[in-house]
């Protein structure tokens, strides 16, 4: 949501924080736990944790605990370096799915005994209910269907400036400080994750949870662009005005070069701007209606070196 009411702004961002938080927990409880996956991250961590922790010496520790513990160094990082109201609400993220994936099994339970169904699946733990609900005993469909879920859940977060917690705050800081799209990164620092899991439990859990991460990388990857560059080429006769949309709707500038059209043998200016990818589409409807006959190259840039505006975090 685009406005300049900064009390619907913030509402609009708690809301989606919310649905977030909710989506990221619900997943935790149904499609990793079915497919007994470990998703990567710093959520993947906390889930290994608890596994350890109750299979080796049958001690169960609350997955909120060890979550807060892991994200609160790359949180203090992102305050200092990032953005303050940027931190706090992906801390929002962070305690809010964290204490949500501990409490709603336990939700569902309580619903369960006030219906009266104390010995059907209602009364049984969050995992049981779901995978009698849809009949879902499938891992390589809770790893897909669940990295699609989880990628959602995360671009909900980012939609409202925030983050889901965990490395995503590495992944951003480094976006802001590199101008690189780092996501690709992570997903490789989080298979060494789902090794460790491969070693200690199950090699084929450990490949279902890499098809689980994979899935939600090349979502996350096609649905938020916001951290990707592109570089437009432009062919124009209309340099001036052109440049001036640039600067006006994305605060970037551009490079004009002259060249000559060799089929109409008429001069040219080609211009050379650098975007994010999500600027590329309105910025060339905006281009055809002050020159429809403009030729437009765009171009994926892999990494950029030198002066880039970059979107402050407030």
């Amino acid at each position: 949501m685009h406005t300049k009411n900064p009390v619907l702004r913030t509402v609009w961002r708690l809301v989606l924080i919310v649905l977030g938080s909710a989506l990221l927990a619900f997943n935790i409880n149904t499609f990793v736990r079915v497919g007994s996956l470990i998703p990567g991250g710093f959520t993947g961590v906390a889930l290994l944790a608890q596994e350890v922790s109750y299979r080796y010496f049958e001690i169960r520790i609350p997955f909120s605990l060890v979550f807060f513990l892991l994200s609160a160094g790359p949180a203090i990082i992102c305050f200092r370096f990032v953005g303050k109201k940027f931190t706090m609400y992906s801390t929002l993220v962070v305690i809010l799915s964290g204490l949500m994936t501990d409490l709603m099994p336990e939700m569902f339970n309580a619903f369960g005994s006030r219906s009266g169904y104390e010995n059907s699946m209602w009364t049984n733990v969050m995992l049981e209910m779901f995978t009698a609900f849809i009949g879902l005993d499938n891992y390589l469909l809770a790893a897909v269907f669940g990295g699609v879920l989880h990628a959602i859940a995360v671009i909900l977060c980012l939609h409202a400036d925030a983050t889901s917690g965990g490395t995503d705050f590495i992944a951003i800081y480094a976006s802001e400080k590199y101008n690189k799209d780092t996501w690709n990164h992570i997903f490789v620092g989080n298979c060494v994750v789902l090794a460790i899991a491969g070693v200690l439990f199950s090699l084929e859990i450990a490949l279902y949870s890499i098809i689980f991460q994979f899935t939600m990388t090349v979502v996350l990857n096609s649905l938020y662009r916001a951290y990707q560059q592109q570089t437009m080429l432009i062919v124009t006769s209309h340099p001036v005005e052109i440049y001036e949309l640039i600067r006006e709707k994305t605060n970037h500038a551009a490079t004009s070069l002259h060249g000559t059209g060799l089929y109409d043998k008429e001069e040219r200016s080609v211009l050379y701007s650098v975007v994010y990818a999500n600027e590329v589409r309105p910025l060339i409807r905006a281009m055809r209606v002050i020159d429809p006959n403009a030729f437009i190259n765009v171009i994926k840039t892999e990494q950029i070196n030198g002066k880039f505006f970059r979107k402050p975090k407030d």
